[in-house]
């Protein structure tokens, strides 16, 4: 096999961290490269070394492309080469057309004039690519997640694209997308084209890597060949955490007790097309140490089951009741409902769960700040205290509480969002998608961190489209289909294929 790029000796260094340490990588053409590791080994700062975001004399190390010593000074330079990179949040312009996005700064132009013919033309071209029948005049803004991410390879594909780097592509999609995405990896292999896959899905590497390079702290500690060797996920995990993880969810002894939290006959409407219903006619119940689960596939309304629940953060045209032990309360805006102990943990953590340019201490304690101040004054040292509290009891890794939380691993950014709900003490928490884009190490502290709340006495709802975890943290399953509850399951009685067969059931029934 041909070597196509060759990170030799790697360092990277920040102002007191040492992020890279002497990180050595190959692919070979045409293989599909994982690169794996917990939140903050490393994983993107060396993508962003490689691909120029971090230019030469930035960092110490060599790079070889096609045989050539490569010193990029940006990403225009990478990108010439042929080595594109697509992050996990998409540089997609919402309100621009399909077409405008794939040649944005790269237009097909004559004299200064747009070509409209060949634009549309070429992106047709590029589209039957990757699998996408949408008009190239179809705004970004129109398309779902799955779909956004395939203009992104095109995009990708209109610049001779040889090595394509792809940064969790999947942690956004659902199930679905997910195989069709790999797919296309796997087409694209079939041409020649070399790419790296950064995930933290163990089952999706092993079903597309051929080879799997893992960091740990800023090293890289093992590469294992997939073509020569069953690779087993137990495997990769001891290389990534630095020991066996025999058990994925800590164990629980569940002492449940009466309802603490109902929802009854919920019924939310679309913001933008009233006459849609999102939210259909739900009812459910919560009791207290409980972990009741929510199942379904994107789209079915989870989402917005939970937000319009919430202080009416979602949707237009709500009835319903919500009851916390027994008593109906009012939850019509978001400081209504946390005022009556109800907390909702977003799947966006970086729009919606921080602010990011704020401090591990200032956001800590933004959903209770009555618990910091005196009277209309924060209380700085109370605030600093509260902020150390909560960071070694859910072991946030920081350089200290005053660092930003733009530069904290996603882990230890979901930990912060964790921490912020959790001082605001509440009788029931929900959380959606908690795990999204962490490490299985990370995930298993937030399990555990889910277990402790339940064992509490805590109600605790979990939004997850993960069926493995939904099945290793609930009591109790709740699926969704179409904005309407298709079926309920004692966890001991689900599985993923009786959670399928309730979903497929109810869409024949429709």
């Amino acid at each position: 096999m041909t070597t196509i790029l060759e990170m030799r000796n790697i360092t990277k260094t920040f102002p007191g961290v040492k992020a890279l340490d002497n990180v050595s990588m190959k692919v070979e053409a045409g293989e599909i490269h994982a690169l794996v590791g917990e939140n903050g080994a490393g994983k993107s700062t060396l993508m962003k070394v490689l691909s120029g975001v971090y230019p030469h004399g930035s960092y110490d190390g060599e790079i070889r492309f096609e045989g050539d010593e490569c010193k990029f000074a940006g990403i225009s330079d990478s990108e010439k080469r042929g080595i594109i990179i697509i992050h996990q949040e998409l540089a997609l312009v919402p309100l621009l057309s399909i077409a405008e996005n794939i040649f944005l700064g790269n237009e097909r132009a004559s004299g200064g004039v747009i070509d409209w013919g060949e634009t549309f033309g070429r992106t047709r071209e590029l589209l039957a690519k990757v699998g996408l029948k949408e008009a190239p005049q179809t705004r970004i803004t129109d398309l779902g997640l799955g779909k956004q991410q395939l203009v992104e390879i095109a995009k990708a594909l209109s610049k001779e694209v040889k090595l394509l780097i792809l940064d969790e592509p999947t942690s956004s999609l659902n199930e679905t997308d997910s195989q069709a995405l790999l797919d296309l990896l796997l087409e694209f292999k079939a041409r020649g084209i070399s790419s790296i896959l950064i995930s933290h899905k163990l089952n999706e590497i092993g079903r597309v890597a051929d080879a799997i390079t893992v960091l740990r702290d800023g090293s890289s500690v093992s590469t294992l060949d997939c073509r020569a060797n069953t690779i087993e996920e137990g495997d990769i995990i001891r290389d990534m955490v630095g020991r066996s993880m025999t058990d994925r969810f800590p164990p629980r002894d569940p002492k449940i007790g009466e309802v603490m939290f109902e929802v009854r006959n919920w019924t939310a409407h679309h913001p933008l097309h009233s006459d849609r219903k999102v939210v259909d006619n739900v009812s459910f119940n919560v009791r207290k140490g409980e972990v009741v689960g929510i199942a379904g596939l994107m789209g079915a309304g989870r989402t917005e089951l939970a937000m319009s629940v919430f202080g009416r953060s979602y949707g237009v045209g709500i009835s319903g009741e919500v009851l916390v032990n027994g008593q109906p309360v009012d939850v019509s805006t978001v400081g209504r409902a946390i005022d009556n102990g109800i907390c909702y943990v977003t799947e966006d953590r970086k729009t919606y769960g921080l602010v990011l340019d704020e401090t591990i201490r200032r956001n800590i304690p933004l959903a209770n700040l009555d618990g910091i101040s005196n009277g209309i004054v924060v209380d700085d040292h109370r605030e600093l205290a509260v902020a150390r509290d909560y960071r070694d009891r859910l072991r946030i890794k920081s350089s200290s509480v005053a660092q930003e939380a733009v530069n904290l691993s996603g882990g230890n950014q979901q930990k912060v969002v964790l921490a912020k709900w959790l001082f605001a003490e509440p009788d029931v928490l929900i959380l959606d998608e908690p795990t999204r884009g962490i490490d299985v190490g990370a995930k298993y502290e937030i399990y555990a961190i889910i277990a402790e709340l339940a064992a509490s006495g805590r109600a605790v709802v979990v939004i997850s489209s993960e069926m493995p975890e939904l099945l290793g943290v609930s009591d109790r399953i709740y699926v969704m289909n179409e904005g309407r509850f298709v079926g309920e399951l004692p966890a001991a009685d689900a599985s993923q294929e009786k959670i399928m067969s309730m979903i497929i059931r109810s869409g024949h029934r429709n």
